[in-house]
C-alpha cells in the first residue's frame, strides 16, 4: 500500500481527470466510483477495480465495506484528506474512491428477441439516465438501449442516480435507430415510440409482447421524427393536469411499469 500526501501526485491527477472528463473516461476505458456503499457494490458485482484510494478516516468508519475492496483492487493508496478532495464530486465525501474498468457497450444485434428493453435517444441529463437504469433493473427489464448522442453512463452523477445499476445492467448502443430498425423488426422485436400525442395509443391500454423495445426521447425535443416513423407503434401517457410533459426519468418509469404490468415477461 502506498501513502499519498501530495496533491501533485501523478496517479491522483490522472484519477481526478477521469472524474471530471467524459473524454478521458472513454479514451482510457476507466471510470471512478465514489462512496463506501457504491464502491463495495462495484466490487460485489464483479467490476474490475484497478485502483483504490481511501483516507484513514474512511478506513476507520467504513472498514466493513473497504475490506473486500482492499482484497480485490490491483493497487491501493492511502491518501490524506486534502488529497482526497481532488477525487470527489460530492460536497460530503466518504473518502473512498475506486478506479474501475468500463465494459464496452453491446451492439443492438445482440438484443434478445424475447426480451423487454427501454431505449433512450439523445438523452442529455446524467441524473435522468441513471434513474432510468435503476428503474429498469428494479422492474426486471433485460437491458437499456442508448441511441445517438446520449450523456456518459459512467459520469459521477449517473452513477449516483443509478445506485449501482451500471455495474450489472446490460447496455446496448446504436448510432441511429433508423439504420437498425429493419434488422430489429426482422429479428422479431416490436418497437414502440413514446410521444406526447393524444392520437397515439394510450400506454395503459397497450399490450407489450415478449420482444419489445420502447423508446423515449431527448428531454427537450423528444424522439426524432424519423425514429417515431420507423417504430412499429406510437404510445403516449395520458396527461390530465396542466403539465404538458414529464421528464425523461418519470415518463420512463411509467412506461416501463406498463411494460411489466402487461405481462409476457
Amino acid at each position: 500500500m502506498i501513502t499519498i500526501s501530495s496533491r501533485k501526485n501523478e496517479s491522483v491527477k490522472a484519477t481526478a481527470g477521469l472524474v471530471r472528463s467524459a473524454e478521458n473516461r472513454k479514451a482510457q476505458g476507466l471510470f471512478v466510483v465514489e462512496g463506501a456503499r457504491l464502491c463495495y457494490d462495484a466490487c460485489r458485482s464483479g467490476v474490475t477495480v484497478k485502483q483504490l484510494y481511501f483516507t484513514q478516516q474512511a478506513q476507520e468508519k467504513y472498514g466493513e465495506y473497504l475490506q473486500p475492496l482492499l482484497e480485490q483492487a490491483e493497487e491501493t493508496f492511502l491518501v490524506e484528506p486534502h488529497v482526497a478532495e481532488l477525487l470527489s464530486s460530492t460536497k460530503s465525501s466518504q473518502g473512498i474512491y475506486a478506479v474501475c474498468r468500463m465494459e464496452p457497450l453491446r451492439p443492438l444485434a445482440e438484443l434478445d428477441p424475447n426480451g423487454k428493453y427501454i431505449g433512450v435517444e439523445n438523452l442529455q441529463d446524467p441524473g435522468n439516465l441513471g434513474a432510468v437504469m435503476r428503474t429498469a433493473e428494479a422492474l426486471g427489464l433485460q437491458g437499456l438501449v442508448l441511441l445517438g448522442d446520449c450523456c456518459d453512463t459512467h459520469s459521477p452523477k449517473a452513477l449516483r442516480a443509478g445506485m449501482g445499476a451500471v455495474f450489472r445492467f446490460p447496455m446496448y448502443y446504436g448510432e441511429s435507430f433508423v439504420q437498425e430498425a429493419d434488422a430489429l423488426h426482422k429479428k422479431g422485436l416490436v418497437t414502440f415510440a413514446a410521444v406526447p400525442d393524444a392520437a397515439a395509443e394510450i400506454v395503459t391500454e397497450c399490450a407489450f409482447p415478449k420482444g419489445s423495445l420502447l423508446l423515449v426521447g431527448n428531454e427537450g425535443n423528444g424522439l426524432l421524427p424519423e425514429t417515431v416513423a420507423a417504430c412499429s407503434h406510437r404510445v403516449t401517457i395520458p396527461m390530465l393536469g396542466r403539465a404538458e410533459s414529464l421528464n425523461a426519468a418519470a415518463s420512463s418509469a411509467i412506461l416501463m411499469w406498463e411494460m411489466v404490468r402487461s405481462g409476457g415477461m
